[in-house]
C-alpha cells in the first residue's frame, strides 16, 4: 500500500513538473516569437533614460549649436559610439565650423555612399579618455599629442588663454557621464 501510494505521489510531481515545463518553453516561445529588428545600428543610443545624467550624445542632440554634427553622427550610423561607457572626450564643431566647408560639401558627406568617409571624418573627433581644458593644456606643455578614434594624432596647442586642437580654437568645455565634450570652431580633416 506504501508503495502504491508513493507511485501515485512520483506520478503526480512528474505531471505537475512536465506542465511546469512545458507551459515554460509555451512563454518562452511565445517570448521569442517576438519580431525583433533586422538592423538596429544605435544600440545604446536607442535607449532612452530620464534619470541618468546625460552622455555626450544627449547633450550634443539637445544643442542648437550642433545640430548639423547631430545630422552627421546620424547619418554616418555612430551614435552608439557616443554613448558608451567612456571615458571619451569629443572635439565638437559647430554649426558654423560644418557652413565654413566649401559649399555642397556637407550635402555630398551626408549621402549615403558617402557614409564610411563621414564616419572616419567624425570618429577622427573623439578620443579615449578624459580632457577636459586643463588636461589639454597639460598635454600641450609636455608636448604630447592626443591620440584619435581613427589612430591619428592631434597636436594640442595653447595661445594665451586659447587651447587649440589640430589648430581648432577650444570654445568651451562640458562635462557628461561618459566623458567630455570640447566646442570647437573648425572641423578636423584627417
Amino acid at each position: 500500500m506504501k508503495s502504491n501510494y508513493l507511485l501515485t505521489l512520483l506520478s503526480i510531481l512528474i505531471v505537475i513538473m512536465m506542465g511546469s515545463c512545458s507551459q515554460g518553453s509555451q512563454q518562452e516561445g511565445a517570448a521569442s516569437s517576438t519580431p525583433i529588428p533586422e538592423s538596429h545600428p544605435k544600440g545604446q543610443a536607442s535607449v532612452e533614460d530620464n534619470v541618468s545624467e546625460a552622455n555626450i550624445l544627449q547633450v550634443a542632440a539637445g544643442s542648437q549649436a550642433h545640430t548639423t554634427l547631430v545630422a552627421a553622427v546620424q547619418a554616418a550610423e555612430i551614435e552608439h559610439v557616443l554613448v558608451n561607457a567612456g571615458p571619451l572626450t569629443v572635439f565638437a564643431p559647430t554649426n558654423d565650423a560644418f557652413a565654413a566647408l566649401p559649399e555642397g560639401t556637407v550635402d555630398d558627406l551626408l549621402k549615403p555612399e558617402n557614409k564610411a568617409k563621414l564616419a572616419n571624418i567624425l570618429t577622427g573627433h573623439a578620443a579615449p579618455g578624459s580632457f577636459d581644458l586643463e588636461a589639454l593644456k597639460k598635454e600641450a606643455r609636455k608636448g604630447r599629442k592626443i591620440y584619435t578614434a581613427t589612430g591619428q594624432y592631434l597636436e594640442v596647442s595653447v595661445d594665451g588663454d586659447e587651447v587649440l586642437i589640430a589648430g581648432a580654437r577650444i570654445l568651451g568645455t562640458i562635462q557628461t557621464s561618459n566623458g567630455v565634450i570640447n566646442v570647437i570652431d573648425k572641423i578636423i580633416l584627417p
